[in-house]
């Protein structure tokens, strides 16, 4: 499956400006857009949970999440010259990168992998040790969403 960045760009233009994270699906439905970003120990709701959309006016974005049966779906900035600590989630992600350069990588069980901003949906198994680093000036926004261990990708 592919999607429409330029699509996407365009609509989170429309939402508030965060620095790191900005929750596009929330557990009950106008829930403050930064509850339930950062890590899952610091919320008191599973991830699971968050299943109804935050913002009504960016249909192609929902559409997305909804065909790709997303679940605590955020836009994650990765600011410039950082990194995530090395770390394992409960479950697989679905990543969507949409601003990212070739300084930009994801390190998954000790291996480097760069994704391009090209409209690829990425299924990474982040149950193993991993990390993204942003080595560039730029800021590196990807959309990420949870899914269950046993989630195969749509055509």
């Amino acid at each position: 499956m592919r999607v429409d960045i330029e699509r996407i760009l365009f609509e989170i233009e429309s939402l508030p400006k965060f620095k790191e994270q900005i929750m596009l699906q929330s557990v009950e439905p106008g829930d403050d857009p930064f509850y339930g970003t950062g890590r899952v120990t610091e919320i008191s709701h599973k991830e699971y949970e968050f299943v109804h959309p935050t913002f009504d006016h960016i249909p192609y974005l929902n559409s997305i999440i909804e065909k790709l049966g997303l679940k605590r779906t955020r836009l994650m900035n990765l600011s410039p010259r950082t990194c995530y600590t090395y770390h394992m989630d409960y479950t697989p992600r679905v990543h969507i990168p949409l601003i990212t350069n070739e300084r930009c990588f994801l390190v998954l069980d000790d291996e480097v992998q760069y994704m391009p901003a090209d409209g690829t949906v990425y299924l990474v198994d982040t149950r193993l040790k991993h990390t993204a680093i942003n080595a560039s000036k730029e800021d590196r926004i990807h959309l990420v969403g949870i899914v269950p261990a046993d989630y195969v990708l749509p055509e």
